[in-house]
């Protein structure tokens, strides 16, 4: 069984950077997709980006403008997501999810087997 766990969140001021960890365990992490999504209070799901572990092939959202950045540590088995630029409506909980398998539609949550518990992000004006 897939486990994710995020981590990572916080509170910073607009302009800021922070870096989410997604820690992997149950699966051979280079047979993963993994994905990150966020919601926000009263909005709808978010897919942010997405990667093929063992490919090393990412996908974003348009709407992120370049300021997140997926990297990853495979021995570790964790995958990070950075973000840059940092915006009060970047205020979220910022969620991980996992697949097995090597693509698909990685901006469709219901694609994504496994889900973490979030990890929380609040940017202040």
């Amino acid at each position: 069984q897939v486990q994710v766990v995020e981590s990572g969140g916080g509170s910073v001021q607009s302009g800021a950077s922070l870096i989410l960890s997604c820690q992997a365990s149950g699966y051979f992490y280079k047979r993963l997709f993994m994905g990150w999504f966020r919601q926000a209070p009263g909005k709808e799901r978010e897919a942010l980006a997405a990667i093929s572990t063992g490919f090393d092939e990412t996908y974003y959202a348009d709407s992120l403008k370049g300021r997140f950045t997926l990297f990853q540590d495979i021995k570790k088995n964790i995958l990070f997501l950075q973000l840059n630029s940092l915006k009060p409506e970047d205020t979220a909980m910022y969620y991980c999810a996992a697949n097995e398998g090597v693509g698909g539609p990685w901006y469709r949550g219901d694609y994504y087997q496994y889900w973490g518990q979030g990890t929380q992000v609040n940017v202040s004006s």
